[in-house]
């Protein structure tokens, strides 16, 4: 089965090389697609030297470049991977599994249940993770343990049904409310997270935390 990988990146020189060449490594039929988000730097010839497809657009957001993306996805299985290197493409066989077992429609990669390496750092993130975890359980019946893990594998048919509206980092709440309210058959993996500072590039704000809770609840409601 092909595997398609969207990338959507916004001033990423640092790092997208080395997530691609890893997903380049890998012992998969892959489709690679940066969506370069209106980078300011090399990132979207860096993705071109390395063979990816890529989609630019204007700034607008995670969640805009991901909707860019996803009418382009050929493969059978979509995975999100980020370009910062937070997540390692090597884990993404793992991940993947049990999409190609046909016990999962969607896998998320969870930080939080152990048994990975975890870059230990930023307190109220976790809180704040924690909460949303919490909320979205009980929102939606479910036990979900990292909600805003950007680390999440689909069927590429279920990932192109979802009617998509958010453009930053609400998407990510709102694609794991709306995949919870189809009822569809999620799974969970330990994943590592090499997480970045602020100082970093780490661009997730506390402002994004409080977008999630009406996302979800949006998305509960009104579907």
């Amino acid at each position: 089965m092909k595997v398609t990988f969207l990338v959507p990146a916004y001033n990423e020189s640092a790092t997208i090389g080395e997530v691609l060449s890893r997903i380049a490594q890998l012992d998969l039929d892959t489709e690679v697609i940066v969506i370069d988000d209106g980078s300011k730097d090399d990132t979207a010839a860096i993705a071109e030297a390395h063979g990816a497809t890529v989609i630019t657009k204007a700034n607008g957001g995670k969640g805009s470049a991901l909707r860019a993306g996803i009418p382009a996805i050929t493969g059978d299985i979509a995975v999100i991977q980020d370009a910062d290197m937070e997540y390692d493409p090597f884990e993404v066989p793992g991940l993947i599994q049990p999409i190609l077992d046909g016990v999962a429609d969607v896998v998320l990669g969870s930080r939080l249940s152990g048994g990975r390496p975890q870059r230990v750092y930023l307190f109220w993130h976790l809180v704040g993770n924690k909460f949303l975890s919490l909320l979205t359980n009980i929102l939606f019946n479910t036990t979900i343990s990292d909600m805003e893990t950007g680390y999440k594998a689909f069927r590429s048919d279920v990932l192109k049904s979802l009617d998509l509206k958010e453009n930053k980092f609400g998407i990510e709440p709102e694609i794991t409310g709306k995949i919870c309210r189809k009822k569809l058959r999620i799974y969970e993996l330990p994943i590592s997270y090499y997480g970045r500072t602020y100082d970093e590039g780490k661009n997730i704000t506390w402002r994004d935390g409080f977008r999630a809770i009406w996302v979800l609840f949006r998305v509960r409601i009104f579907g």
